[in-house]
């Protein structure tokens, strides 16, 4: 393998031991860590310092915005200063202090992002809580579960979220002995908190608290914990992350490290828009980072519908998103082209070609059709605010058809990121101009080593000329273990090294591809192992489909399918072949069906598959797997076995079928 471009190698791989351990890859590093790794300021020593040294730093920088609402209509951007915000977070600290709540205490927030949100947040960081983020999404079961495991005592509460939580008692007041409103309580709310024995508060109520009152802040180490996050958890319970003040530093060190080496460093200037949930990972740490540089986050009015309106009025320049959020924009262009003519379709194909060849042959994307980009592309930028200078794409696989159009119409860089809960968010991410990555998460952020490590029973070989194997990750920006969970700490974490269970493909440029989930795998009825993720990797590559659920079973000898069809390439395809209905109908059609069982061969058959990884049966759903029926996490995992209960009578008939 070469690697001159974007890694180095630090340590030679190895062979495993007489059967025993398996052999392990080289252990490489990004490039612009040859020297080492990026070191922290010796005054940042916790996540409060993060913040406190931007507010003492730009006191008038605007921080925290929200749309001014009147008269029901959505304004302009109002923003609070650093020093506004910084005024705030103590008030609120020593209103948590005068309920006697203290350092390394538990600390719930709960609810959609905003202002409030990240000053709860600061307020813990300042008096050493450990801050426990619950999920937006998640129902009364599992935050029940994260209060009681964590032993939660002080929860603070979006005003509509109060009434979910109250539904948590009486199990949960073991440990919940108070809730504070991000809004006002209810007469109604308040006499059920009071009958569980619970003080619950308004957020002005309870910022009055701590009027005239004066708490010291106590000492805060680098290997403290900061905050126990809960990972959604594709099986079983969520588990508790417990990250550091380090980790969280040391990520934020190696992502400025490798913005300002690719010249796209954050400054004070750089705005982004909060939407996505600030409970995962992701998103945290791009606020923290926007908060280090003393930058500005404003937040969405929290409905996914006018999201464009709220990035019109913003005007970001750093989008961060989901692949599902930029699934939408995708399918939001294409329809747009197909409404809009034979000429307007014309030219638009014309100028895509002549930009995405320019960059295939190494020009930037902004230096690869400056007139196209102006006359065609413009509105695509507008569309995002007309600012967006970097698109960041993580939590899932992002397609490549869709993000090699983003590179090309977007006038920004479109980069793939990967990173766990468990690595503190960002490990590897994509490099601006470098088209042949498309597809990778690209080479590893330099504050992390990187190795391989092989996988017999998938048949990959980390000491092969094309590495493949499980990715396993060593540094600080490690979580320090599962809370309360030390067997599965044990599990995962070994000889320093984190065990990611995910597997990846060295490519020859240093950068990464997720190829693989190792524990993903099972065996068909002829002793066949089928592993699904990278399968559901390969049939995505069909345009007409959306998402994809693959499923098999050791009873059986071949593959089924539940598959989410792209609503525009369907109705286009049914026009062309004469069937008729609406979605609905056309995709219960058996015609449509076998159009796109004809579609996964034609791939299959493209990229070499096996004769027992081929698809025999397929269900469409016309309605996207969601977190509403429980079937994929809010980082939009699949949940397997939701799944499988969810379509258990589909599975069942189409194997009847196909067995007959």
């Amino acid at each position: 393998m070469t690697t001159d471009r974007f890694i180095v190698e630090v340590e030679k791989g190895k062979e495993g031991v007489d059967g025993g351990s398996p052999s392990v890859g080289s252990v490489y590093r990004s490039i612009y860590a040859k020297d080492g790794f990026p070191e922290p300021a010796d005054d940042l020593l916790s996540c409060w310092d993060i913040f406190r040294l931007s507010a003492e730093k730009s006191p008038d920088n605007p921080m925290l915005g929200r749309r001014e609402i009147a008269d029901g209509k959505a304004g302009k951007y109002v923003w609070q200063t650093y020093k506004e915000v910084y005024d705030i977070v103590i008030k609120l600290g020593n209103s948590i202090r005068t309920i006697g709540v203290g350092k390394g205490e538990k600390c719930g927030i709960y609810g959609a992002n905003s202002p409030e949100w990240i000053i709860s947040m600061e307020a813990c960081n300042a008096h050493g809580l450990y801050c426990v983020p619950l999920y937006d999404t998640l129902g009364a079961g599992a935050i029940e579960f994260i209060i009681c495991h964590a032993e939660v005592s002080l929860a603070f509460s979006e005003e509509k979220k109060i009434s979910e939580l109250l539904k948590t008692a009486p199990n949960s007041t073991t440990y919940l002995k108070n809730i504070v409103s991000f809004g006002e309580v209810s007469n109604v709310q308040r006499v059920e908190a009071e009958r569980h024995g619970l003080s619950i508060y308004s957020w002005d109520q309870f910022l009055k608290l701590g009027e005239g009152k004066h708490f010291e802040l106590p000492e805060k180490k680098r290997s403290d914990i900061c905050t126990i996050m809960y990972t959604s958890g594709t099986t079983g319970d969520p588990k508790g992350v417990l990250l550091t003040n380090e980790s969280i530093i040391y990520l934020l060190e190696g992502v400025k490290k490798l913005l300002k080496t690719i010249n796209e460093e954050l400054t004070s200037k750089d705005v982004y828009l909060s939407y996505l949930p600030l409970a995962h990972i992701f998103d945290r740490v791009i606020e923290e980072l926007f908060i280090y540089e003393a930058a500005s986050i404003g937040f969405w009015r929290g409905d996914v519908k006018i999201l464009v309106e709220d990035i019109a009025a913003l005007k970001p320049t750093i989008f961060c998103a989901v692949p599902r959020v930029l699934e939408r924009i995708y399918n939001g262009l294409q329809q747009k082209l197909s409404d809009g003519g034979f000429l307007k379709k014309t030219l638009f194909n014309f100028a895509f070609n002549h930009k995405h060849s320019n960059m295939v042959k190494g020009k930037p994307h902004e230096q690869a059709a400056p007139l196209f980009d102006k006359i065609v592309f413009k509105k695509v930028k507008e569309g995002l605010g007309g600012r967006v200078r970097l698109i960041l794409s993580g939590a899932a696989p992002l397609a490549a058809h869709i993000e090699s159009f983003l590179r090309v119409v977007a006038c920004a860089h479109v980069l793939q990121g990967y990173g766990l809960t468990e690595s503190c968010g960002g490990t590897f991410v994509s490099i601006p101009n470098e088209l042949q990555m498309l597809g990778t998460v690209g080479p590893p952020v330099p504050n992390v080593d990187i190795r391989l490590e092989s996988v017999p029973e998938m048949g990959y070989d980390a000491l092969a000329s094309k590495p493949r194997g499980e990715i396993c990750i060593r540094g600080k920006t490690l979580f320090s273990g599962y809370y309360k969970r030390e067997d599965l700490t044990q599990e995962v974490f070994i000889d320093g090294w984190l065990h990611t269970g995910d597997v990846g493909e060295w490519q020859p440029d240093g950068a990464m591809k997720i190829i693989d989930r190792k524990k993903n795998i099972f065996k068909l009825s002829q002793g066949e192992y089928v592993a699904v993720e990278n399968l559901e990797n390969i049939y995505s590559h069909v345009a007409a489909i959306e998402s994809i659920w693959v499923y098999g079973n050791s009873y059986e000898s071949y593959l089924v399918a539940v598959v989410c069809p792209s609503k525009i390439q369907i109705e286009h395809w049914a026009k062309e072949h004469n069937v008729s209905g609406d979605f609905e109908t056309i995709c219960q059609n058996q015609k449509t069906k076998e159009f796109i069982l004809g579609e996964f061969n034609r791939v299959a058959k493209d990229k070499k598959l096996k004769g027992f990884e081929l698809i025999k049966g397929v269900h469409l759903d016309t309605v996207p797997f969601d977190m509403e029926r429980d079937l994929i996490t809010p980082s939009y995992k699949k949940k397997r076995p939701q799944l499988l209960k969810y379509y258990q009578k589909e599975i069942d008939e189409m194997y009847n079928k196909a067995n007959k």
